[in-house]
């Protein structure tokens, strides 16, 4: 066993060669953001350079959905708007009038479905809570305007607040959290005026987990993702949760992971700096050897990085109580 093992650990550089991670070789450029070249800072926003088996995780995610569906049941479907894919998932708790955590995938705002998160499900509704993933528009579809997507998930934690009594939810405990683009869709619904947009109470969100997310657009508008997003000096104000600030209505925690790219993990610290800065309740959780999707799966494990943060901003504690 100790030979076997020993030649495992002489072998691992070879293997990390193998799986480079960080921006390709290249010559260095010109800086087009603080000290990056368009190179790093394109591979700072891209995921797969820092992450080389995100593919592999990404189909774990969503068998792992599978799995937890045999186990706990369907979610019931709901239309939140008029056009199809404005539909959520509820995977409903056994509790009366539990909290509700609302979910918001990410996928480079481009891909990504309900379906394949239902692994944290099973977590939330033992612990006494429901658990709903909400479906919206992608970036293609919606023309590059990040306007529409943020739009779509601002009316389903609307929907949530107007209709949880009919699942058995309290509205009272409404909370959020998203991942990657869907964490910075997170974060601008929490700067949301909802009594403006919605004609609900302004506080409607009881808390926000915004995990491993973009809260200011002005270097994503600079690498690649400009490709198939149509930014103007409008939208990146307005998708730019760190710019509202004087919005925020809800404590907030803020997650990353140290094998994520710079940009994810600068991004996240500099929000959560913003927030203590203007006197706002935030928590910053910096999780050691986690990558970017390795992070999401985490909201699905109680003792997780951001499982446990999602229980204990519930007031449901670190750990998994019986629904």
């Amino acid at each position: 066993m100790l030979t076997t093992l020993a030649a495992s650990v002489a072998a691992m550089p070879a293997i990390a060669q193998e799986c480079p991670v960080g921006p390709p070789p290249h010559h260095k450029g010109p800086p087009v953001f603080m000290d990056y070249d368009q190179v790093e800072l394109d591979a700072a926003y891209d995921q797969t350079y820092y992450e080389p088996l995100i593919g592999q995780i990404v189909q774990r995610l969503a068998s792992n959905s599978d799995a937890v569906r045999a186990r706990i049941g369907n979610p019931q479907r709901a239309a939140y708007g008029p056009t199809p894919v404005e539909a959520l998932d509820i995977y409903r708790t056994h509790r009366a009038k539990a909290p509700i955590f609302v979910f918001i995938h990410g996928g480079n705002w481009m891909a990504g479905a309900a379906k394949d998160f239902g692994y944290a499900a099973e977590m939330f509704v033992d612990a006494g809570a429901h658990f709903v993933a909400l479906d919206f528009i992608a970036i293609k579809e919606a023309g590059g305007d990040l306007g529409v997507m943020a739009a779509q998930v601002r009316r389903a934690v609307a929907w949530v607040y107007k209709n949880a009594e009919t699942f058995g939810g309290d509205p009272d405990r409404i909370y959020i959290g998203g991942h990657s683009s869907g964490g910075h869709l997170c974060g601008v619904a929490l700067v949301t005026d909802w009594q403006k947009e919605f004609g609900v109470p302004g506080n409607i969100v009881k808390g926000g987990l915004c995990m491993s997310g973009m809260f200011e657009m002005a270097p994503v508008r600079l690498s690649w993702r400009r490709t198939y997003v149509s930014f103007t000096d409008a939208m990146a104000d307005a998708m730019s949760s760190q710019r509202h600030i004087s919005r925020l209505g809800a404590p907030v925690v803020v997650s990353y992971g140290t094998f994520e790219t710079p940009e994810f993990q600068r991004q996240s610290r500099d929000f959560a700096a913003a927030v203590k800065a203007a006197g706002k309740p935030v928590r910053l959780i910096e999780a050691p050897n986690y990558a970017h999707v390795e992070m999401v799966e985490s909201l699905g494990n109680p003792y997780g990085a951001n499982g446990r943060a999602a229980l204990e901003m519930m007031g449901l504690g670190g750990g998994v109580r019986a629904s």
